[in-house]
């Protein structure tokens, strides 16, 4: 049976990574766990408490090799397994998310930017071409994509992910201002709502210093 995770482990993990992949850049070959809560503002125990939940990697006296963890931390989160993508809109945030640079590094590779605009179809992104989102079912039969990344406007983000769910794909990226409905069986979906980020900004700066 697997071992349940939950949900607030599983969303420090890329923290873990990201802070570990840098250590390894800067040339640190270990590093305890007071040390790395120290630089993520966690405790300890919460450290060892969330890596724990992946087996013990850490030595007494010695602390977690850095080159090591940040290895299985990877393929935890399947970061040693390439992964491939497509865009669907081509706006501001469709044509960020193509541009980014950590993305192919980490094995995330995009392979095509679907839209609407007939002044976009036929152009390129970054080097990626983008077409007409009449040619997303024809592209998905003839190409093998893991994640689909939607950016298109909340009125078009239903549809649109019938059709990625009906043609086949099993994991969404979701900027769309809506929730979504679909079959959490057939299909995974993150939702990233930016302004809900930027509210609890506020609601933060609003409540600074009390208890």
């Amino acid at each position: 049976m697997a071992r349940y995770v939950s949900e607030a482990v599983i969303r420090r993990l890329p923290g873990y990574y990201r802070h570990l992949r840098e250590l390894e850049a800067a040339g640190v070959v270990s590093i305890s766990s007071r040390d790395l809560g120290e630089q993520m503002h966690q405790t300890p125990s919460q450290i060892r408490q969330d890596i724990n939940c992946f087996g013990g990697f850490g030595r007494q006296g010695y602390g977690y090799n850095v080159s090591e963890l940040k290895e299985r931390i990877g393929e935890i989160l399947g970061l040693d397994q390439p992964h491939r993508m497509i865009i669907l809109g081509a706006g501001s945030i469709g044509s960020a998310i193509v541009r980014y640079p950590t993305f192919p590094m980490e094995g995330f590779r995009t392979l095509a930017v679907f839209d609407s605009a007939p002044e976009k179809i036929g152009t390129e992104l970054a080097g990626v071409p983008v077409y007409s989102v009449d040619a997303l079912e024809d592209f998905l039969r003839r190409e093998t994509v893991d994640i689909a990344v939607l950016c298109v406007p909340r009125d078009a983000a239903q549809a649109t992910l019938d059709r990625l769910v009906a043609a086949g794909i099993t994991a969404v990226w979701n900027f769309a201002p809506v929730d979504l409905v679909y079959p959490p069986d057939e299909v995974v979906v993150v939702n990233v709502h930016l302004s809900d980020t930027l509210q609890v900004l506020s609601y933060k700066m609003a409540h600074r210093g009390e208890a």
